[in-house]
């Protein structure tokens, strides 16, 4: 049944039809009533299409999966994606998922998004100091939720998870635990969150009267492999950490790694903390102290928030910056005075065999 034949059961115009169904204020309650349980008896639904070509709109909202993790595998985009999925569920929006391998190809990405597929919303993540992307979409007053805060303004809707928490309470666990040795091992500092962990990780020292020590801060690649070379390079300093924080908890699973292949033990020899609670963690020896990282829930509310931004509300009030708990495991161990050898490399010298004591002379 199309709108022409559903009007006609009525005996209503298909101007007054279209007008209830889509919740016009110029049609009375009774008429409004009337149709939308015909619709529901009938099983009628108008034409999408039709619909957003009248109104304009392309009734979809994209989600962005930006480098420099692009792989939708990864959780902290699964679960951010099943509760934007969640919150969208009844809304009426459509939800696609849209990726860029680069940063310089990312903000092409947006620009066909908007001006070709003609979204009329975004979302993504890891936000930069600088970021085009947020430029980009307040120039064309185009609707979107961030993951994450910005210098390049402060005039967007964004939901973050407080890095500057996770470098203070990370650096500052160890400080209580004795350690004045003490490593960054965090994402490059063009993003956001990084930058605000080494904010907060030198708050923490300067508490402490601890004397910043540019050695041990260390840009990793977001990966165990970039997380086990900045292992083995700040193991390898003439007074090298004994403890190290690190920004994300892929970063800190190569570092465990780094660290055993020096003959060191982790949690005993160097201590370790993470930065956003991975699965995997929990599972690793030793289970793997870290903060958590509520994305799923992040995910929904960014989506609850796009909503209330579509429907007039106020950038200004639609910003929120969430407090990251620390998680204690098993990483995190307390200063030791560390032995004249890694434990891995120490053996038991041979014993001498004891020779006899010859007799003193008898006097004559």
């Amino acid at each position: 049944m199309n709108i022409q034949e559903f009007a006609a059961t009525l005996k209503l115009s298909i101007s007054t039809v279209s007008k209830a169904l889509n919740g016009r204020e110029d049609v009375s309650e009774a008429t409004r009533k009337r149709v939308l349980e015909a619709a529901e008896l009938h099983g009628f639904s108008p034409d999408p299409s039709a619909r957003r070509l009248r109104r304009q709109t392309a009734d979809t909202v994209a989600f962005v999966v930006s480098p420099p993790q692009t792989s939708f595998a990864h959780p902290f985009f699964l679960d951010m994606l099943m509760g934007v999925n969640e919150a969208m569920e009844n809304s009426g929006y459509q939800v696609i998922v849209a990726s860029a391998q680069t940063l310089e190809a990312e903000i092409d990405v947006f620009r066909r998004l908007i001006e070709r597929q003609r979204v009329d919303a975004l979302l993504f993540g890891r936000t930069r100091r600088q970021d085009e992307r947020i430029a980009y979409l307040l120039e064309q007053d185009i609707p979107f939720v961030a993951f994450g805060r910005s210098e390049t303004s402060d005039d967007f809707p964004y939901v973050d998870i407080d890095h500057h928490v996770v470098g203070r309470a990370g650096c500052a666990r160890f400080i209580s635990l004795g350690h004045r040795r003490i490593a960054l091992v965090h994402a490059p500092e063009y993003l956001m969150f990084s930058h605000l962990e080494h904010a907060g990780y030198g708050e923490a020292l300067r508490a402490a009267g601890i004397p910043y020590d540019e050695a041990l801060c260390v840009e990793a690649a977001i990966s165990e492999e970039g997380g086990a070379d900045a292992a083995r390079r700040l193991l390898a300093l003439p007074n090298p950490p004994t403890a190290i924080v690190c920004g994300h908890d892929l970063i800190a699973l190569g570092v465990l790694r780094g660290i055993t292949e020096t003959g060191r033990t982790p949690g005993r020899d160097v201590g370790v903390i993470g930065g956003d609670n991975h699965p995997i963690g929990r599972y690793v020896q030793p289970a793997l102290t870290t903060f958590s990282a509520e994305t799923h829930r992040a995910g929904k509310r960014m989506a609850e928030m796009l909503l209330e931004r579509l429907a007039g509300g106020s950038p200004r009030d639609l910003q929120e910056v969430w407090a990251p708990e620390l998680i204690i495991r098993a990483s995190d161990g307390p200063h030791r005075i560390p032995d004249q050898a890694p434990a891995a490399s120490k053996t038991a010298a041979p014993k001498r065999p004891r020779t006899p004591r010859a007799k003193a002379a008898s006097p004559v």
